[in-house]
């Protein structure tokens, strides 16, 4: 224990936050920044630090302790600067959990062989109370271009503007709210309520005082940038508003609609200036040049239309993409016009010679949103590929991308000082880039796409996962490095499990096939045809001779591992089958479906001719586990035989007495959807769309530790050993981590 944390813990709670509320001022104020250094290099003192004043006054001690005339040594201040970028990455998640600190520092800093860094992390491995340990970096760790990520909205975010001041940023999304976020601190600080369905775009006044919205509740909505409160609504002939934008003099508003019209506004009265129709299909982006006199529209009728804003007259037509120019944006010399397109494109056209320039690149997707930077030498882009791109426009070369998020991007766009760029995503947030400074991309092995399975071989040593990629990934158990990809799947790998001789893996697709691998070759032995739809999910029978597909065609179907031939099918569910497990006993299996139920059925490898006659009489279904009020996602079943753990989207889990048939308790806490369900022991393993892991000890029904990751966790498995756990994200990343019992 550090000398820091044994004077702490013998004073009292209102003494020790004072304490740690002033206590990095004092050390400034008396220029002591061997101690202050010590101190944040401490993990007793961080972790104490943020129970007692917060995540954001963590982050600002570390300002504080970095200035020049504080540590005036630049290794020092470097090294200050990595922890502080960790704890800046980490800030949305240890805000609403505090207790993740320790996981997160972990597997953000584990990588830098730095003395003081590896000090602080052996520090934060001793917790006192049970915990997940991260074995690997699987999360984004420090030195890269993202700054934070901010979270809150429970749909796509569809659009985003910063204040001119630029520390404060607003986002619409199709949660029908907008937010308004201080970008130095991260920090939510007003939602604004009142519009009835998707929020699709925003603006903001120059002169920052007022926040402008479009919603395809056909209004647009005046709001209070420094209250929150709404000053206006303009209603009456709009239709769904796909784009908004204020004109440079701060008079009109300018909104584009789902009917292929653009009305004019004026600001101040709420009346309509023009009506302006031209285009063929809905206007999905505005833009306005720099002296107010030209009004720059893209659509889906593939065209980019330029009108004067003076007379509402069109002035021409610029004819080029193959597809709907999704976003419009004009350089701050008002010379060029910048589109991005659903044909993938970003094009850069001269408003002066009324032509088509170039095109700067393309996308694997769709473009979504284009922005340009204050000084007119880049345009970013945000696409469907879920990327960011930069280029510099006068070479018309791609210089970095952008790729932390994990779904479709959606909008961008650039603080006023041309640091950083804030985007918004489908995956529910937006996240802070610094443009200027930071490594392109700091990240780490991994799917590239949605990881929806995970499975252990027996003999511990691998760990096997299936991925939205169409391929599955073979690591080590041990220090969680790739061994190999295997490829074959034409679609989604949704399902993964390995014979208990640890020599083949069974996965299971959108592609409707079962497919059997050799693990050590790679090579594929069978495919099994059947299904008509989507394989869920795959497991294998105790002895090895069996594989069970769920699908959502509503069947399971046996096949025979030796020889690639399916055995039999069950019919009986109502809706697809999401998932399926062996009872320990080899005799029965059990599944989940979309219909709500869970349904218990016999292999038949009963040795009696009662039993067979009786399986024959009900097509093998023994009985029906109900209590679920929705989808059932997952289920598992204790190494005795005795429990079924299932979870669905109603948020818990239910655990039943496969004796008795019987819902015996329901474990409550997780925020969203349980999406996979593990056991060892006594112990159940759970992940969730909430984006965490918990362990829970069956025995005293409680929850007893929790992980958090980045994005919703999808699977989940456990070693032979009992305490080593993978977990799988959304993201693609694939977390390696060990339970700890606590000192």
């Amino acid at each position: 224990m550090s000398e820091f944390t044994q004077g702490l813990d013998q004073m009292q709670p209102a003494e020790q936050t004072h304490c740690l509320e002033i206590l990095p001022n004092q050390l400034a104020a008396t220029s002591d920044s061997e101690k202050l250094y010590s101190l944040l290099t401490d993990y007793n003192f961080i972790e104490a630090k943020l129970s007692a004043s917060g995540v954001q006054a963590l982050i600002e001690d570390y300002d504080l302790a970095t200035s020049p005339d504080i540590i005036t040594s630049d290794e020092k201040a470097d090294k200050l600067k990595l922890i502080q970028e960790a704890i800046r990455l980490s800030a949305h998640i240890i805000a609403k959990d505090k207790t993740q600190l320790a996981a997160q520092l972990i597997a953000r800093l584990m990588r830098f062989e730095i003395p003081e860094i590896q000090a602080l992390l052996a520090q934060a491995k001793q917790q006192k109370k049970p915990w997940l340990r991260p074995l690997t970096t699987s999360f984004t760790p420090p030195g890269g271009r993202l700054l934070r990520t901010l979270t809150g909205h429970t749909d796509w975010v569809q659009a985003v503007a910063i204040a001119p001041d630029g520390k404060r940023a607003v986002s619409a999304s199709s949660d029908h709210n907008l937010k308004i976020w201080h970008l130095e601190t991260g920090e939510e600080l007003f939602t604004l309520k009142g519009h009835l369905t998707y929020v699709n775009a925003v603006a903001v006044t120059p002169d920052g005082t007022k926040v402008i919205s479009g919603s395809w509740d056909n209004t647009i909505k005046i709001w209070n940038l420094a209250t929150g409160t709404e000053i206006l609504t303009l209603a009456g002939d709009t239709f769904a508003v796909e784009a908004v934008a204020v004109t440079p003099s701060g008079q009109q508003i300018i909104s584009g609609s789902w009917d292929g019209s653009i009305k004019v506004w004026n600001l101040s009265t709420g009346e309509v200036i023009f009506n302006l129709k031209g285009h063929s299909s809905f206007v999905q982006s505005v833009a306005v040049t720099p002296d107010s006199k030209q009004l720059i529209s893209g659509s889906g009728d593939n065209s980019i239309k330029v009108w004067n804003l003076e007379t509402g007259k069109e002035l021409f037509t610029l004819n080029g993409h193959a597809d709907w120019v999704k976003s419009v944006a004009v350089t701050p010399d008002g010379e060029k016009i910048i589109s991005g397109s659903y044909d993938g494109t970003v094009k850069a056209w001269s408003l002066s010679e009324q032509k088509q320039l170039f095109t700067l690149g393309k996308h694997g997707s769709f473009v979504q949103a284009v922005a340009v930077t204050p000084d007119g030498n880049r345009v970013i882009s945000a696409s469907g590929d879920k990327t960011l791109k930069v280029w510099n426009l006068a070479t018309k070369q791609e210089l970095f991308t952008f790729t932390n998020h994990i779904a479709p991007v959606n909008a961008v766009a650039v603080t006023p000082d041309g640091k950083r760029i804030v985007s918004g995503s489908s995956d529910k947030t937006l996240k802070v880039w610094h443009l200027e400074i930071g490594q392109e991309n700091l990240s780490f092995a991994g799917h590239d796409d949605w990881v929806n399975a995970v499975a252990v071989t027996a003999d511990g040593t691998k760990a096997i996962s299936g991925s939205g990629d169409n391929s599955i990934k073979v690591w080590n158990l041990k220090n969680g490095q790739e061994i190999c990809t295997i490829a074959g799947h034409q679609d989604w790998v949704k399902a993964i499990a390995i014979t208990p001789d640890s020599k083949r893996v069974v996965s299971g697709s959108g592609d409707k096939t079962v497919k059997v691998w050799d693990l050590e070759t790679g090579k594929e032995i069978f495919t099994l045809t059947g299904h008509a739809d989507w394989v869920n999910s795959v497991a294998v029978t105790a002895d090895g001779t069996m594989a069970i597909s769920g699908s959502g065609d509503k069947t399971i179907k046996v096949w025979s591992l030796e020889t690639g031939k399916e055995l039999f099918t069950f019919f009986g569910h109502e809706d697809g089958i999401k998932a399926v497990a062996v009872i320990p006993d080899s005799k029965r299996i059990i599944s989940a479906s979309g219909d709500k139920t869970l349904k218990v059925w016999s292999l038949g490898k009963e040795k009696n001719i009662l039993a067979n006659l009786w399986n024959l009489a009900v097509k093998n279904l023994l009985f029906t586990l109900k209590g679920h009020e929705s989808f059932v996602n997952a289920v598992a079943v204790t190494a005795d035989g005795k429990w079924a753990i299932s979870g669905g989207r109603e948020n818990n889990l239910k655990v039943w007495n496969l004796s008795s048939r019987k819902e015996v308790f329901t474990l409550a806490g997780h925020g969203d959807a349980v999406t996979s369900v593990a056991t060892v022991g006594n112990k159940v393993i759970s992940v969730s769309d909430d984006n965490t892991l918990k362990v829970w000890d069956l025995l005293s029904r409680e929850e007893i530790a929790s992980f958090m990751g980045d994005s919703a966790l999808k699977a989940c498995a456990i070693a032979p050993d009992g305490v080593t756990i993978v977990a799988a994200e959304a993201s693609g990343q694939v977390h390696f981590l060990r339970w700890e019992e606590g000192k």
